[in-house]
Parts: structure tokens; sequence; C-alpha cells
């Protein structure tokens, strides 16, 4: 179980007065959206609300809403409703959560590009399993979740489109791996108890925001390049903004 003040930093800023349309809280991501009395019918405003090298992503602002009906998950033929199955699609998605739900993946989540997963108004857990990879993707977005305890996985075939699948090697264990991936905005998740580490970029990745989350009781916290004679990573481009190292990190804040 997370400890009530996890719960309370997620949640606070609603408590913010409301002024017209802006909170005034300082925060600009949460000026933007959090007192939009209509944001829950109003949920792609999110994507005009990125700061910093990030603020590009769209996620999947020009496309359908997908609901994940279903916290199953089978890595190579995802059922229709349940995270994996929108992950892969190739169409833009924003993908909400029909309620609260926690979903143990069998296999990292392989997330296609132009995909927002808007875990607003569930109380949304990825815990227990391997976790989240983006990996050579762009324009993602993943906002409002809880990912923890993320275990190792691979040696197995994964579903990473409709049409293609292909055999995996075993993974770090990351909460959420970025891989080669770009335009990418990390916001108001709550990381904790991962393998690996809670988020890594690496191998050329660039254009990321990574705002508003709670980290906590975890060794290696962030790995942004992971070779310095990697000479892709040179050029990284990451914004590190709002977010909240808390009690029980060791290392790597960022590194």
């Amino acid at each position: 179980m997370a400890p009530p003040f996890h719960t309370l930093f997620l949640f606070a800023a609603f408590s913010f007065a409301v002024v017209g349309n802006a909170c005034n809280s300082g925060n600009p991501i949460d000026d933007c959206w959090r007192c939009d009395l209509n944001w829950e019918t109003n949920r792609r405003r999110l994507s005009d609300c990125g700061i910093g090298f990030g603020k590009g992503a769209v996620g999947g602002r020009d496309g359908r809403t997908y609901v994940v009906t279903d916290s199953g998950d089978d890595p190579l033929n995802p059922k229709r409703g349940t995270l994996r199955y929108g992950a892969i699609q190739t169409e833009p998605l924003w993908i909400v959560f029909s309620g609260d739900m926690t979903i143990e993946l069998k296999q990292e989540l392989l997330v296609s590009s132009f995909k927002t997963i808007d875990g607003r108004g569930a109380d949304v857990h990825v815990a227990g399993g391997p976790c989240i990879t983006l990996q050579y993707v762009t324009n993602v977005i993943v906002h409002g979740i809880r990912i923890h305890d993320c275990r190792q996985g691979g040696n197995a075939y994964v579903r990473d489109s409709p049409g293609h699948y292909g055999w995996r090697t075993e993974s770090d264990g990351d909460g959420i791996s970025i891989f080669g991936g770009s335009h990418i905005w990390i916001d108001h998740c709550s990381l904790w108890k991962c393998k690996d580490g809670l988020i890594d970029a690496v191998h050329g990745s660039t254009a990321i925001t990574i705002s508003n989350n709670l980290m906590y009781d975890h060794d290696k916290v962030m790995l942004l390049g992971h070779s310095d004679a990697y000479t892709r990573d040179r050029n990284m481009q990451v914004t590190v903004a709002f977010n909240r190292f808390d009690r029980g990190l060791v290392q790597r804040m960022p590194r």
C-alpha cells in the first residue's frame, strides 16, 4: 500500500482556489488544466500543457479515445479492452480507464507512437510485473498512473503492433524505459520499488520532459544517457521539473 502522503501529493492540486480559469499555483502545468471544471470532458487540453524539451509531445491528441476496461494481459494476443491492446495500435489513441485497477503485466508493455496513457479520474497501478517500454517511438504522454514493484521480463514473444510480434530478450526491470525515443512527456506519475531504474532515458532519446512525479523507496532513480562513450546521448535534451524525490531514495536523482 502507498503511504498516505502519496495520495495527498497527487491530488492536492485539486484544492487550489479557482480564480477565473487559473489556479495561480505557480506550477504552469497544473494551472493549464487542473482548474478547468470540465477537465474530464476536455482531457486533450493536457497536450497543450507541457513545458520544457518535451513540450511538443502531442500523444494521442488527434486520435480516438480508447477506454481500458480489462486489467488482464496477454503479451502475444492482447484482448480488446486491455491496456496492451490500445498501446500497440498504430493509430493515435487517447487511452483512459473505466475505473480503478491494478494491471500486472506479464511482459513489458511496448507502447507505440502517438499515444496518451491518461490515468486521471481513476486509481491505476501498473505493478508486479515488467512495466513500460518506449522504444524508438515518438509523441507519447504518460500521465497520472502509479508504477511500482516492476520486475524483469523477456525471453518471450511480445506483440508491438497488430501485425507484428518479436522475441524480446531480458528487460532491465525499469518503471519506464525510454530507448531511442523522442517527444516524450512523463507527468504526475508515482514510481517506487522497481528492479532497476524508475525512469531511464538512453540510446539517443531526446526531447523529453519528466515533471510532477513522485519517486520514493528505490535505489537507482533516474538515468539520463547510458554511457559517456555513446556519442548520440551528448545531444540529449531532457527537462526535469516539479518532481518530488522523497524518502528511501539512494542514487541517480537524476544522473
